[in-house]
């Protein structure tokens, strides 16, 4: 395994959710001193590396000493499909006790069966604190139904996410407050204490190398914490360049559910920190007129059992660099422009590209690229490293694609031109 690709599985191991994972990146960015610009106390002048917080979102950078300078901006998303626990949780019949969920995102349903489950989030107090919590040990499964019930499964899978999704915890009765009450236990707070809860299903499979010649790496998460992982690896580069430009990271919540939210790409916050970067709403026209954001998010690996499924002229392929993503509709946000400044970074890093277009029979997905060109008006490039079985519990991809889009990251960072 290449040092990047095992220092991802150390970050995708210590980031379960959100929270988790915003909670790794300050713990990187502190150590590399970076220190914490709070959201409702006064602007930190000055030369230096500063982070921001707010729940499930982080923004860093790297502001140099002198007047406003072009920004170069990385996004990636911190959240990943899955489940995310009810807030009356405690459901089940015919003697087992199970737990209530919803539906995260766009996950594929079938990858959580029958898969040993954590649970990791927070517990919010009447107190006002928040407690991060973390079962890392099988506590909850998504039990199948036996193929002798159901002659036909192979055929064709049906799931009704309301009846067929509770995972089993236990045995015996449900009863209001078991859930919560163990997790208070569990993260050492009194259960009458907790007034709410935000809680994701955890796949407990740790990553790993996968094949003859351990070129691939399976793990959970990698859509799209392998791009967290990345961003903050290349602002960490970039800033110790001194670089004539001000590169910024910024890992969003809830993109996997549309974006729409205070600490989503839609939200304000990106825009506040974009605007004080650039002196001010009433110069901040010219410093974004000169700026570029780079909107990373994993991308179709081609699928060698399906490439019926695929433009086999814009194929991303496993190790071969990360992809610039294009669409006609701006479903991506890439335009001529910004692919050119994105591919003149990767031939400085000397880093492989390819290019991915959705066949025109399969309509392609979408990420913060468009929402952050719409409504920060900074030209914005869409690209990611290739990922199989995106959206499952557990994802596929180049082991050495990770140190490939660090690399070219860090050069889009510092690029001044």
């Amino acid at each position: 395994m290449t040092d990047a690709a095992r220092d991802l599985a150390s970050f995708l191991t210590a980031s379960p959710s959100p929270y988790h994972a915003v909670a790794e990146a300050v713990r990187r960015l502190t150590a590399a001193g970076f220190v914490e610009q709070p959201e409702d106390g006064p602007w930190i002048d000055g030369a230096g590396g500063r982070y921001l917080v707010r729940d499930g979102t982080i923004l860093a950078w790297w502001q140099p000493a002198g007047a406003p300078r072009p920004l170069r901006v990385f996004a990636a998303h911190t959240d990943s499909p899955g489940f995310k626990v009810k807030p009356n949780p405690d459901v089940g019949t015919a003697g087992w006790r199970q737990v209530g969920v919803e539906v995260y995102g766009g996950a594929l349903w079938n990858s959580w069966l029958d898969r040993d489950l954590g649970l990791a989030g927070r517990l919010a107090l009447y107190d006002g604190r928040v407690v991060p919590v973390l079962v890392d040990r099988p506590l909850l499964r998504i039990p199948q139904l036996a193929i002798h019930l159901d002659r036909g499964v192979n055929q064709g899978l049906t799931l009704d996410p309301q009846r067929h999704l509770l995972p089993i915890w236990g045995i015996g009765d449900p009863a209001g407050g078991d859930l919560v009450g163990f997790l208070a236990a569990h993260a050492g707070v009194d259960p009458a204490d907790v007034a709410a809860h935000d809680l994701f299903t955890v796949d407990l499979t740790p990553p790993a190398t996968l094949g003859r010649d351990e070129e691939l790496l399976a793990a959970p998460r990698l859509d799209n914490l392998a791009s967290v992982h990345a961003g903050i690896s290349a602002l960490l580069t970039a800033a110790r360049r001194d670089p004539a430009t001000v590169p910024v990271f910024v890992g969003f919540d809830h993109e996997e559910i549309g974006s729409d939210s205070a600490t989503g790409a839609a939200g304000p916050l990106l825009e506040t920190v974009l605007t004080r970067l650039a002196g001010g709403f009433d110069d901040r026209r010219t410093v974004f007129a000169r700026s570029r954001c780079l909107s990373v998010d994993v991308t179709h690996a081609a699928h060698p059992n399906h490439l019926d499924k695929h433009d086999t002229d814009h194929l991303s392929l496993p190790n071969h660099g990360p992809s610039l993503k294009v669409n006609a509709v701006q479903r991506y946000a890439t335009d001529a422009p910004g692919a050119a400044a994105w591919k003149r970074a990767c031939r400085v890093a000397e880093v492989p590209n390819q290019v991915f277009v959705s066949k025109n029979t399969v309509p392609c997905g979408s990420t913060v690229g468009p929402i952050m060109a719409t409504r920060l008006g900074i030209r914005t490039v869409d690209v990611g490293i290739p990922v199989l079985s995106m959206h499952s519990a557990r994802e596929l991809c180049g082991v050495h694609d990770p140190d490939l889009l660090q690399r070219a990251g860090a050069e889009f960072l510092t690029d001044p031109d």
